[in-house]
């Protein structure tokens, strides 16, 4: 890496990265490398970094068997990842949608419920969903057995559909949606950390884009299955269309669980089924050069580590609220279906009509990730799809409901907001990168009480306020404005942070306690603070 970094554009090479945000100082503890040796990794004095860190030579960074194994590594993990995306596609339109399809076709006035109540049963699903995902990734991190923990919710979460689709009265329907909210707390943090553990940031947005298009997909041609489902279930077996809807989502949901259990790997360290020794290896290696170190926690380290750290890291509040404030922002996701029906054709029109939307707005997300990655910049890939965002919800609250065209096309607008909510995701990551106990407490923390967006969301579009929704969408634009806000605040955070780094490995050659000054403004331990200095830069 070049020495002359600018600290606004870092000329960043991700994997000349090196950064400890926690080391092992006890006395017991094993030595830990010089990282001024992993700069060069071929360094002729002591060799490659997998040799230095006791690996086979042969796979070094570079050489043509490296390249034939890490190819081949890729293609395995694409594949076996992929069933994410399925479920995540099936719980997304467990969580909302279905919920609001069923809406359509009876739901309500099958269960005598209110319209204040139908809110409080998209918004209690979240109580659970928040409030268990820090326990819950702090188990999977402790436990390490992603494709058994993972499976086993699904198999929960989608009995719980089925029994939805059961419930007589909204005391029941409430009931299932808390517990179906406690159970899925284990995907999404749970899928965002395993990704982390075998992908560097290089590849890392690409891949998170990836999974949450499945939440995309569940937008568009979850409302496709409804539209087939509620169109010709309605009576068979003498269930309501809305229940049949609720019972097949469950038991696809069962299925790709059972699917799941081989095809999900564990982490790079202890997985055993599907991998070569060498593929191992590289997985191994391709993490130390990310960022320095093996992406594993210390033996010595209690269970509760990583929560500390994370907690006293104030960068992670910054984010989260940012974080909130853009879920507030996309709450008309989860009415979609009722924004796409005050265009004022049926039923089944309305559902395929609220597809197109969502795979532009999965296609536009997969391109704006691809060139995060390329460019390794997070801010101005994050802003500019929320102010396009921003433009649709101008458009429909200039627009009556009699202008098809001009709504219509705003929902392009506003579903394309989610390519910069995605990247805001990847930056988390990038943003608190070790140990991995403290990324995962990250991870989950952050994603949970950013979910709180999701309970005030359902509270923003009451019928009242429609068919032209100027209010909602008055509240949503509001939430948009402070997103790019915050973010304009960690970004200059970042960027101080930046500098100070590139001022650090000026002065720690000059003056000993600069060491301990630096520690002091990074909230870090002397030792964590020499070893950031080795080059790493944190993604703006």
């Amino acid at each position: 890496m070049s020495s002359a970094i600018d600290p606004h554009r870092p000329d960043i090479k991700p994997r000349d990265s090196r950064f400890h945000e926690h080391i092992d100082t006890s006395p017991n503890s094993p030595a830990q490398p010089d990282f001024d040796e992993f700069r060069n990794v071929n360094n002729p004095k002591h060799g490659s970094v997998a040799a230095q860190a006791g690996y086979d030579e042969g796979l070094a960074f570079g050489t043509e068997r490296r390249k034939r194994v890490e190819r081949r590594l890729k293609v395995k993990l694409d594949g076996r990842f992929s069933i994410l995306v399925v479920i995540y596609t099936t719980k997304n339109y467990i969580d909302r949608n279905n919920a609001a399809a069923a809406r359509l076709k009876g739901f309500e006035q099958d269960l005598n419920l209110t319209d204040t109540e139908f809110q409080t049963l998209l918004s209690i699903l979240y109580v659970g969903y928040i409030l268990f995902q820090v326990p819950s990734n702090m188990l999977l991190n402790r436990i390490g057995r992603p494709s058994l923990y993972l499976p086993a919710a699904m198999l929960v979460w989608g009995m719980i559909s089925v029994l939805t689709g059961i419930t007589k009265d909204f005391v029941g329907a409430l009931l299932t949606r808390f517990f179906l909210g406690i159970i899925e707390a284990a995907f999404l943090p749970g899928a965002l950390f395993i990704l982390s553990k075998w992908y560097p940031k290089d590849e890392l947005s690409l891949r998170y884009t990836i999974l949450y298009c499945g939440n995309l997909i569940s937008n568009a041609f979850g409302s496709l299955i409804a539209a087939g489902v509620l169109a010709n279930m309605d009576g068979k077996l003498g269930h309501a269309a809305w229940r049949w809807l609720f019972y097949i989502e469950g038991a696809l949901t069962m299925f790709f669980a059972l699917v799941a259990i081989p095809m999900l790997p564990d982490f790079p360290h202890n997985t055993k089924r599907g991998f070569t020794e060498e593929e191992r290896q590289v997985a191994q290696l391709r993490m130390l050069e990310d960022v320095g170190e093996l992406d594993q926690d210390s033996r010595e380290e209690k269970w509760y580590t990583g929560f500390v750290l994370a907690m006293s890291d104030w960068k992670i509040y910054i984010l989260m609220l940012s974080l909130t404030a853009c879920v507030t922002g996309l709450s008309f996701n989860i009415y979609f279906p009722t924004l796409t029906k005050t265009l004022g054709y049926g039923t089944t029109e309305t559902l395929l009509l609220a597809a197109p939307p969502w795979v532009f707005s999965c296609l536009l997300a997969l391109v704006n990730s691809w060139h995060s990655d390329r460019t390794q910049e997070k801010f101005w890939h994050s802003t500019w799809p929320l102010l396009m965002g921003i433009m649709g919800f101008i458009i429909s609250m200039a627009t009556q409901p009699t202008n098809k065209a001009a709504r219509y096309v705003a929902l392009f607008f506003q579903a394309g907001s989610y390519a910069g909510y995605i990247i805001m995701y990847t930056w988390m990551s990038s943003s608190f990168p070790r140990p991995p106990a403290k990324r995962a407490v990250a991870l989950a923390f952050m994603n949970a009480l950013s979910q709180t967006g999701n309970i005030a969301g359902s509270y923003v579009w009451p019928a009242k306020y429609g068919p032209s929704y100027v209010r909602s969408y008055g509240v949503v634009l509001a939430m948009f404005v402070a997103t790019i806000l915050l973010n304009i605040w960690f970004r200059s955070i970042l960027v101080a942070a930046n500098r100070r780094l590139a001022e650090g490995e000026r002065a720690f050659g000059e003056h000993s306690d600069t060491a301990e000054q630096a520690a002091k403004l990074e909230s870090t331990t002397v030792r964590d603070a020499k070893q950031m200095q080795k080059g790493f830069r944190f993604l703006i």
